[in-house]
């Protein structure tokens, strides 16, 4: 996993409540064991009608929402069941963080562990972003911050451990074995 210190990137707004992860990557897609592939099946059955043509109306099949890095969603994104696929998804596709009022336990912490930043923000700061499609946002996972583009800055909560290993790109395996000489000195001394 790459480092996560900010990013900075337009946005992508899905302003819909209770997104729930089948809504972001459906169950049939769910034998792959590789996140590699998985993004070009998010939002499956919002993005392509019966015959896998794109639909035009869907935000994510617009010209302008190219390169985005951060989607702006409506409150309780990633309701549902506990997927991991749902994160992987979003990562393989380009997302790099989250923006809502809320987003299931669960999802975040998956989130976390996968390299796609949750950022909780409140009403107010919400409801500039989803008037905005396509503004310019920089998240500071050090500084714990969200600056939108009229230079209002938001704080959000996150996890001391999960942002240490977002900042210096290791996972929870990695932190562990990064502790292996300590872990081993300390069973001598047992």
């Amino acid at each position: 996993m790459e480092p996560i210190k900010a990013i900075t990137s337009k946005t992508v707004v899905l302003p819909v409540e209770n997104v729930d992860t089948d809504q972001i990557i459906p169950a049939r897609f769910l034998k792959a064991t590789s996140k590699a592939g998985l993004g070009s099946k998010l939002f499956a059955d919002w993005r392509f009608d019966a015959e896998g043509t794109p639909k035009g109306d869907f935000v994510l099949n617009r010209p302008e929402s190219a390169g985005a890095s951060v989607l702006v969603a409506g409150d309780n994104f990633g309701c549902g069941s506990s997927r991991e696929h749902a994160p992987w998804a979003l990562v393989d596709y380009g997302f790099r963080a989250v923006i809502s009022t809320s987003i299931a336990d669960i999802f975040r912490n998956n989130s976390l562990k996968n390299g796609l930043v949750p950022v909780v923000v409140d009403k107010a700061t919400h409801a500039k972003l989803l008037a905005a499609p396509g503004a310019s946002v920089t998240i500071s996972v050090e500084e714990k911050t969200l600056t939108l583009p009229d230079g209002t800055r938001a704080s959000f909560p996150i996890d001391p451990f999960a942002r240490y290993c977002l900042l210096n790109g290791v996972d929870e395996l990695e932190f562990l074995l990064s502790q292996e000489a300590d872990i081993a000195a300390f069973e001598a001394r047992r």
